[in-house]
């Protein structure tokens, strides 16, 4: 009698797909898998695929060929060939100095390799010229060399035969010229130059200077690092002293030259002052 459950379920089957160990293969199994294995590595590739394969390998040596052929070119235009090379030098900010001066200084052979130049050894060349105070030097491709120069401002000129000695606010002397300057101080100095202890009294003394004192100013004579005076217009005198407190002194002499004393003593300021 049917006992009420499906007849077709009893055959049918249930499934599992498992990994099966290494020694679930038979040894002669593995053995014969391996020697196919080994043959397939080795079967020889057929002619297409030899001269597919021949192809690559000379597209990639192209290609490496044609970049070192790029990279030697460009560095032979840079770095060797004149084509690239120094063909201007421009010169800018000269007043005093020629520009052939300069180009002479800057020492550098026309057609030498831009990128070559040593251009801090141009610039140190350049700076040894006298007028020179700041010194740049730069490259603009593709085939000119910069040279900017701040030239040195005078702020005194010392008397020097018929001729005068123009120096700037460190002291330089760089320039001789046969007349001072306008705006420019007269200075008598024995021995002037940057590390003369007179002359750098004088540049303190005459920073300290306001427009009406320099306006009457005809000669400013240091002796000595503690003898100054200004000689004004009208035969003034002002003796200065040293050039300690010279702010104070400026002023002092400034206000006493509404007086009508020709001899001013500031060289005691604050302490004592004297007319005469």
């Amino acid at each position: 009698m049917p006992d009420g459950r499906d007849p077709s379920a009893g055959s049918r089957r249930s499934w599992r797909l498992v990994r099966a160990g290494t020694d679930a293969i038979p040894p002669w199994v593995r053995r014969f898998m391996q020697q196919y294995g080994a043959r397939r590595a080795r079967l020889p590739l057929s002619r297409a695929g030899r001269v597919r394969r021949r192809r690559q390998i000379v597209a990639r040596l192209g290609m490496a060929l044609a970049g070192l052929l790029a990279v030697g070119t460009l560095g032979w235009l840079i770095f060797v060939s004149p084509v690239l090379g120094v063909h201007d030098v421009w010169v800018e900010g000269a007043l005093v100095l020629e520009a052939d001066q300069v180009v002479a200084a800057a020492a550098v052979p026309d057609g030498t390799p831009l990128a070559r130049v040593d251009t801090d050894a141009v610039r140190d060349r350049v700076a040894k010229l006298p007028p020179a105070r700041e010194v740049t030097v730069s490259r603009r491709w593709p085939s000119t060399l910069v040279i900017e120069i701040v030239e040195r401002s005078p702020v005194g000129a010392v008397p020097n035969g018929k001729k005068y000695d123009l120096f700037d606010d460190h002291g330089v002397i760089y320039r001789t010229v046969t007349s001072v300057p306008s705006g420019v101080a007269r200075v008598e100095l024995a021995t002037p130059g940057p590390q003369d202890t007179s002359t750098q009294s004088a540049l303190v003394v005459l920073r300290s200077l306001g427009e009406r004192l320099r306006s009457e100013l005809v000669t400013l004579v240091v002796e000595g690092p503690a003898r100054i005076r200004l000689e004004l217009r009208g035969d003034r005198v002002v003796t200065w002293g040293d050039a300690e407190e010279s702010e104070m002194k400026a002023k002092v002499a400034t206000a006493l030259l509404a007086k009508p004393d020709k001899r001013i003593d500031v060289s005691g300021v604050p302490e004592v002052v004297t007319l005469g």
